[in-house]
């Protein structure tokens, strides 16, 4: 704790001073970020760090896995949902993205047996990636290469859960009437470089050679 106390110290003498009008008017006017960024709880994976983003660039969301769970409305808790539709119907961002990584920790326990009680909470959400597993096992074949049906899963897991993210009716109209465009993003944790999904060729291809 003394650790994180003298980084916040740090914090409020460097960079917040240096940048107070701007955060302060971010408290004057309110947040009016670019994009819902949805990301992995992973402590290695940092959306402001790996984007170079300012504060009130991003409205972030992160659990294990980046998972999205279906359009539910009878379920009880909406974590990730309420998250979704404040960005969506009260921010009004025009660009959601959906970001896997490799060496994904939520993504290697699809592959491993949990222990019920242990985690009771993990091996349920874990059922929001068994489709990208299926779907990865299949494509696969009679390889036994396991290293790369994980990198595999990270990536049809990211696809899924644009389809589960679609299910919500506020985005799906938002998308059909181009007021919002989903991004499917990988990042590479052992170099920094970060893939997109293109869907006209069904292929992840590098963010740095994106042309606008």
């Amino acid at each position: 704790m003394q650790e994180f106390a003298e980084g916040n110290k740090a914090f409020q003498s460097t960079y917040f001073k240096q940048n107070e009008k701007e955060l302060l008017t971010l408290v004057e006017c309110g947040q009016n970020p670019k994009a819902l960024f949805i990301g992995c709880s992973d402590s290695r994976v940092i959306p402001d760090l790996m984007l170079q983003t300012k504060p009130g660039d991003l409205f972030v969301v992160r659990n294990v896995g980046n998972f999205v769970a279906p359009f539910k409305p009878d379920e009880d808790y909406h974590a990730t949902a309420s998250a979704i539709e404040y960005a969506v119907n009260i921010l009004e961002v025009s660009e959601i993205i959906i970001c896997g990584h490799t060496h994904c920790g939520a993504i290697k326990s699809l592959f491993k047996p949990l222990n019920t009680e242990k985690h009771l909470h993990i091996k349920k959400w874990l059922e929001l990636g068994e489709r990208a597993k299926s779907l990865a096992v299949l494509s696969q074949g009679d390889s036994d290469d396991h290293e790369a049906l994980l990198r595999m899963t990270e990536k049809f897991s990211i696809i899924t859960q644009i389809d589960n993210l679609l299910s919500y009716p506020c985005v799906r109209i938002a998308v059909e009437t181009g007021a919002i465009h989903i991004h499917g993003w990988y990042y590479d944790i052992e170099n920094g470089n970060i893939e997109y999904y293109d869907p006209e060729t069904y292929s992840f291809k590098s963010l740095s050679d994106l042309k606008e």
